[in-house]
This record gives structure tokens, sequence and C-alpha cells, in this order.
């Protein structure tokens, strides 16, 4: 694969996997637009890079569709001076797009190989790249205004939660008896209540199943 090529799968996404589901925020477009997306797959994958699939990454973990990430971004209408947290933050892709939409961006990994992965790949993105469990969040940095988990989860804990500023707003995709659903959730005077937006299909994040109850 030449840099040409990818350049021209990169048109493509835009084009047939953004425009046509409703990604429409002509910034997210324009960012999705520019980041390279290869650099944020492993050299194996590479070909997969702008494919409307999950996309291995390793580690039981996968890069959700291009989709995916599009749409959150778009319904969370993003002003542009947010101070932001993503939460699994894999190889670094969603990091890098969120960085050319908002003032400052906060990369939270929890695995060790892919938060070097992704701090090689981040280099010049302005995103600060920690390590620490996700489902803790990084409080040391917060409060944000908006948080984007970057996968599929059946809860939002409460540690999360209270990282939002007042007002601010949390997108990620809500797991619920198989169904995965886009969400956009907004803290409000310490409450916090998501809507959901569309059907889409995203990778299960670790750590945010509820534990299954014991049966015969």
């Amino acid at each position: 694969m030449t840099e040409q090529n990818f350049e021209q799968m990169r048109r493509a996404m835009v084009a047939s996997q953004l425009r046509t589901t409703g990604v429409n925020d002509p910034r997210v477009v324009a960012a999705m637009g520019a980041v390279p997306r290869e650099r944020f797959v492993p050299a194996e994958r590479r070909a997969l890079a702008y494919a409307d699939t999950l996309v291995p990454i390793g580690h039981e973990r996968q890069l959700s569709p291009p989709m995916a990430l599009g749409r959150m971004l778009t319904e969370a209408r993003l002003g542009g001076d947010e101070r932001a947290l993503v939460i699994g933050a894999a190889t670094g892709y969603s990091a890098a797009v969120l960085a050319r939409l908002v003032r400052s961006v906060v990369a939270l990994e929890e695995v060790s190989e892919l938060a070097a992965f992704a701090r090689s790949a981040l280099v010049g993105t302005g995103v600060d790249l920690v390590e620490g469990p996700l489902t803790q969040g990084h409080p040391a940095a917060g409060p944000y205004d908006f948080i984007l988990i970057d996968g599929a989860v059946e809860f939002v804990p409460q540690a999360i939660v209270d990282q939002v500023a007042d007002g601010g707003e949390v997108a990620l995709a809500l797991l619920e008896d198989g169904v995965t659903r886009l969400c956009v959730g907004r803290v409000a005077g310490g409450a916090f209540g998501t809507t959901a937006v569309s059907d889409v299909a995203a990778a299960v994040l670790p750590g945010f199943l509820r534990p299954r109850g014991f049966t015969f």
C-alpha cells in the first residue's frame, strides 16, 4: 500500500461511510479526512484501516468502524474550546481526530503495549497520553467538558461521571440486550442522563460489562 492508496481510501471513507450516515458536521468530516488512520493501525492490519468494520489491534481489543467515531463527534456538537478526555484510547486514532476539534485532549489507555503504540503515533498532535484503569478515568486533569468513551459499554461508572464538568457531555456506545446504540449523555446538577441516537457497530470496551449472575 502506498501513501496515495491510503489517501484515496480516506477520501472514499468520507464519501461512503461518513457523509451517508449522518456525519454532517463539516469540522468532524474535515478532521477525519485529514488524520491518516493507517498510522494508528498495526502494520499487519493496515489494509483494513479504512474498512467499514471492526479492526483487531491485539490484546483482545478492536478499533470501531470510522462511522461510529464520526457519529459520536457529530452528535456531541463540539464548540472548539472543550477540555476533553478519551477513555479507551487504544492506538490513539480517536484522540488524534478529537484534538483537531477541541482545546485539549487527554487520552487514557490501560494496556501498556497499546499505550506505547499510541504515544508514538500521536507525536505532534498535542494529545496527552496517560496510562491507567479505564473505569477510573483520569481525575487529575479534570473536570472535562467532554468525555469520549471509545467503545461499547453497558454502564458508565460514577467515577467517570464525577469527572464531567456541570453541563458537560459524554459520548459512548451503550450495549443493551445485545444491541449497541450510540448515545450522548449530559451532566447537569450532578445528575447524568443519556439520549440514544442510533444503532451502531462498536468494539466492546473491557471492564464496562456488568457481572453476569450465576445460573444453573
